[in-house]
């Protein structure tokens, strides 16, 4: 037997739903005769008798009422297949990368990136300080330091600094145990900076950043920590000030070749505006004592 036309099949739908040629050809626009004939062909193809046809119309056989029930059910499934896959595609993506800590605090504050209303989805995304964005498209780059070449625009921000932390009731000191990134994993400076100056004293390390305020709450150690996550833990003091050589400027970086698009421009502007509302936490002089608009949430590494 031939593969039955998916057309046929509708236009069989349209002649059982109208009860005969007249009422299809007026539906469809194709002439009655036409229509007849496609019946026949299909009632060939797949031998079987679909209709029962008299002067009142067409009426459906016993296998015709079997085929129509089959029909609806694909129509049906055809139909969610087309809202399925046009949800997929209405709306372009935004995607806004970054490392680890930033990510974490771009999560808990999607709500003022992208509201309801908003023609565009958002993609929240991890991304090394090395990874090429020369044909990243869609994307806004949040990075320590700004690419030294490429098809990108760039946006230089806020700055972040970096305390050792503690929790208030482990005690204070040179030889207090220190919490570290495992070598293995550790890229940045604020990462590698324990190894570097207190290897001695590493009593606990961790291959997941993302565990470094849940060790330092329960007392394992001192660690070093974005202020923005340091200063916003319950039980967790500073131990010294801010660390000079760990502080640096955040960039916000995008391919030239988009940035102009409207939702581009939105995300990067309403993106730029989140930091600069939020300087003083990330620089290290927000008031502990008074909780950010949102809890800053560690994202994980992939």
């Amino acid at each position: 037997m031939k593969d039955v036309n998916w057309d046929d099949l509708k236009l069989f739908h349209i002649v059982a739903s109208e009860g005969g040629l007249a009422g299809a050809a007026s539906r469809t626009g194709i002439s009655a005769p036409t229509v007849g004939r496609r019946m026949l062909l299909l009632e060939r193809t797949m031998g079987r008798t679909l209709f029962i046809r008299s002067q009142k119309g067409y009426r459906l056989a016993p296998d015709g009422i079997t085929l129509f029930e089959r029909v609806e059910n694909m129509r049906r499934t055809a139909s969610e297949i087309s809202e399925w896959h046009g949800d997929a595609f209405s709306l372009p993506i935004v995607s806004i990368g970054g490392p680890i800590w930033m990510m974490g605090f771009i999560s808990a504050n999607t709500q003022t990136l992208r509201v309801p209303r908003d023609p565009f989805r958002l993609c929240c995304k991890m991304i090394t300080a090395d990874e090429d964005l020369t044909y990243r498209r869609g994307m806004v780059a949040i990075l320590d330091k700004p690419p030294v070449s490429g098809n990108v625009a760039t946006l230089k921000s806020i700055n972040v600094t970096y305390s050792a932390y503690r929790a208030e009731n482990l005690q204070a000191g040179e030889e207090a145990p220190w919490i570290s990134v495992g070598t293995e994993v550790a890229v940045s400076d604020a990462e590698t900076w324990v190894f570097r100056h207190h290897e001695r004293m590493i009593h606990t390390w961790t291959n997941a950043p993302e565990l470094l305020p849940k060790l330092v709450s329960s007392g394992a150690g001192k660690a070093i920590l974005p202020s923005y996550i340091g200063d916003e833990l319950p039980g967790v003091v500073r131990e010294g000030g801010p660390i000079q050589e760990l502080t640096h400027s955040i960039w916000l970086v995008v391919n030239d070749d988009d940035r102009h698009t409207p939702e581009m421009r939105t995300v990067i502007d309403r993106l730029a505006a989140l930091l600069k509302r939020n300087e003083d936490l990330f620089g290290g002089r927000a008031n502990k004592s008074i909780r950010s608009e949102s809890s800053i949430i560690a994202f994980p590494r992939s």
